[in-house]
């Protein structure tokens, strides 16, 4: 029976979402386009659930580039309406359209030079017929059984809001590189914005090729990277890379009394991965996965200057 219920419900919320889809008309596009020109900003306001609802759109409104603020309707007219200046477009969730909250703050708005769009879910409500543009939000019903608790006219609300932010992020071309400006503490912001030089390690642990094998286990047991940059001999000058797995097969390879007369060249590997340091911190992780490597030997200018370690990056939410 619950299972029933709560698809029941979510079929009556889903088709008044594809109802509001049929209804979009020009009123859409004036509105994305009024947003897309006005020299203000864009104000989010209603009262109760609808809120709730307009405090989520302006949130989104924000990350994809349309800056957004809300506005509680009810604190809106003890002071916080001193947010709202010329040229703004204020956008007032109501689904009756005659609460005396929203009511009271239109010509508020107004006087203040905000442009007013209405978003009710009835279209002859006081507040639609007042409003410079009106938005029909309405549902033939909602999910309650009652018709009392917001529901269906909530979900409608939202949608509109998602499509509203979508469409004005398309229009701007907002591409991922200005998402992550936008999440600079999220997966995909760490992703697009660090670069090496802002995880990799600037002490890098290294031995001359000329080293002998009991320098180089010195070096990467104390360097902690699991690696050894090979340098020329009095030169920054790379040469190659000595990891744990090249030490383990030195020792599967040759005698214990061979290893002492062993030096770093004759166990490193030459050619080793390197990135610059400029680059960006999910290119040094795909490096890493292309080839199987756990480190990368960081270069300035071409130079030796630091080593980047796979967990460096897992540790900063580069995936």
């Amino acid at each position: 029976m619950h299972t029933e219920i709560g698809r029941w419900v979510l079929r009556i919320e889903g088709e008044a979402v594809l109802q509001l889809a049929e209804r979009l008309d020009d009123q859409f596009a004036e509105v994305v386009e009024l947003i897309l020109h006005a020299p203000g900003k864009v104000i989010l306001t209603g009262v109760g659930k609808s809120a709730h609802i307009a405090a989520k759109i302006a949130a989104t409104l924000n990350s994809v580039g349309t800056p957004a603020v809300w506005l509680h309707a009810t604190e809106a007219v003890h002071g916080d309406v001193g947010i709202v200046q010329r040229g703004d477009v204020a956008l007032i969730f109501s689904k009756s359209g005659e609460t005396p909250e929203v009511k009271g703050l239109l010509p508020v708005l107004r006087e203040r030079g905000a442009y007013t769009i209405a978003c009710v879910g009835n279209p002859d409500s006081s507040l639609a017929r007042g409003a410079d543009k009106v938005i029909d939000l309405s549902v033939q019903r909602e999910a309650c059984p009652h018709g009392l608790t917001p529901t269906a006219s909530t979900t409608v609300a939202l949608a509109f809001g998602d499509a509203l932010a979508i469409a004005l992020m398309q229009a701007k071309r907002f591409g991922p590189e200005d998402f992550a400006a936008t999440h600079p503490g999220g997966s995909l912001g760490k992703r697009l914005l660090l670069r090496v030089k802002d995880i990799a390690d600037p002490t890098l642990p290294a031995v001359s090729e000329d080293a002998p094998f009991k320098e180089v286990l010195y070096a990467i047991t104390s360097g902690r990277k699991g690696a050894v940059a090979v340098l020329a001999p009095d030169s920054p000058i790379l040469r190659g890379i000595i990891t744990d797995g090249d030490i383990r097969r030195a020792l599967e390879k040759y005698e214990p009394t061979h290893l002492l007369s062993l030096r770093a060249k004759d166990v490193a590997t030459k050619n080793p991965k390197t990135i610059e340091l400029h680059q960006k911190a999910f290119e040094a992780l795909e490096m890493m996965r292309m080839h199987k490597v756990s480190q990368l030997i960081v270069l300035e200018g071409g130079k030796p200057w630091g080593m980047i370690h796979f967990h460096d990056l897992i540790r900063e939410g580069i995936q």
